[in-house]
Formats: structure tokens, sequence, C-alpha cells
């Protein structure tokens, strides 16, 4: 609970009709491993096609994805991310780890180790489920 409370304040200090989290997901996926088909989206990010659909369809209408034909199988397609939705990740993320830095300020430097120490296991925890 206390990592979706993280998760839903750093979300609440974006603006009003801004990308939504899993779109947010979908686009660093993107830019990360690069394009791939959406229902390799929707197993990835253990969705339905229908939910990947449409989230899809919400980053393509504000121009931060791209759907061209496969390259080998022209009945199927494979999304990419844009320029646009690089750059908004990279908005995002330079937001958001300015605002968790200033909250880590505010701790102790024990609590600070203790919080470093924690992050391998937390990330484990979140490849486990």
């Amino acid at each position: 609970m206390t990592v979706a409370r993280i998760t839903r304040r750093l979300r609440q200090a974006h603006a009003v009709g801004d990308v939504s989290l899993s779109g947010m997901s979908v686009l660093a996926r993107l830019a990360a491993d690069g394009p791939d088909s959406p229902g390799a989206l929707a197993e990835l990010e253990r969705v339905r096609p229908q939910a990947m659909a449409a989230t899809l369809a919400a980053l393509e209408q504000r121009g931060l994805v791209l759907r061209s034909p496969h390259p080998v199988d022209r009945r199927r397609c494979v999304v990419a991310v844009t320029a646009a939705g690089r750059d908004m990740l990279a908005a995002r993320h330079t937001e958001s780890v300015g605002r968790l830095a200033d909250a880590i300020e505010e701790l102790t430097p024990r609590e600070q180790r203790t919080l470093a120490a924690a992050l391998p296991l937390l990330d484990r925890l979140a490849e486990g489920l």
C-alpha cells in the first residue's frame, strides 16, 4: 500500500489529462525495449488485449506512439515510441525524480541508507509478481 501511495502522489503531481500510469509504462517499455506488437505489449504489461488497445489508441492520438505495418506479416502491426513520447518520458522522469529527491532529503542519513538497501528487494518483489 505504501508503494501504491507513493505512485499515486507522484501521478497526482502531473497535470490533469496527462498520460495514465499504464500509458507511461507502455511508453517506458517501448523506449527501453524497442518497437513491439500490441499483443506482446499486453502480455508484458499483464493486461487484456482490449485494455492495451485503448491505451495505445490514447497514446497514438497524442502522437506519443506510432503504429506501422509489421515488416514480415502485413496483417499485424508494431508500435514504436515517437520523439514526442521520449520527450514526455524524460520530462515526467525528471519531475518525479526531483519530487522524490526532495522527499528523500527530508529523511535522516540512516533512513536514506535503509531505503537504498531496500530498493533491490523491492525490485525483486516486483519482478516476482
